[in-house]
């Protein structure tokens, strides 16, 4: 509506930029969350080295919502795995068994949103279990 201002500050990331959490063959970085969206939403970029397996089959309320950005992700969405080259779009509904890996030979990425937007606030338990737990090599 006209004449209302948002508390919020708006600010803009140019390319890399962002928090950054490295997880051997996996990185996260982390563009908005918590006090930027007002809690409202994530949005982070994930990024796998060629032939790296995702995170591990899991579900959580949450819709996930994936835009590949370079590469061919592949993911698997309830019981089927389906792979989505640069340009795709993927929508997990919340409860859905999912997971993702690159199971090609150059890099891949993904933008991520989740909502509501506290999603950051796992990821140094996230980075830890993943140093502790470091990706394999994708299947096909």
């Amino acid at each position: 509506m006209p004449g209302q201002t948002s508390q919020r500050q708006a600010y803009v990331l140019a390319p890399g930029e962002g928090r950054h959490y490295p997880m051997g063959r996996i990185a996260a970085v982390f563009k908005a969350d918590g006090a930027e969206t007002a809690h409202g939403y994530s949005i982070s970029e994930w990024w796998l080295e060629p032939r790296t397996q995702g995170p591990g089959a899991h579900a959580h309320p949450e819709d996930d919502v994936f835009y590949v950005l370079a590469g061919t992700m592949s993911f698997l969405v309830g019981d089927r795995w389906v792979d989505a080259p640069a340009g795709s779009f993927v929508l997990v509904p919340g409860g859905t068994t999912h997971d993702f890996e690159n199971r090609g030979e150059i890099r891949a990425g993904v933008l991520n949103f989740t909502a509501p937007g506290t999603f950051e606030e796992h990821m140094p338990a996230i980075a830890q279990w993943f140093a502790e737990h470091p990706p394999g090599t994708a299947g096909g």
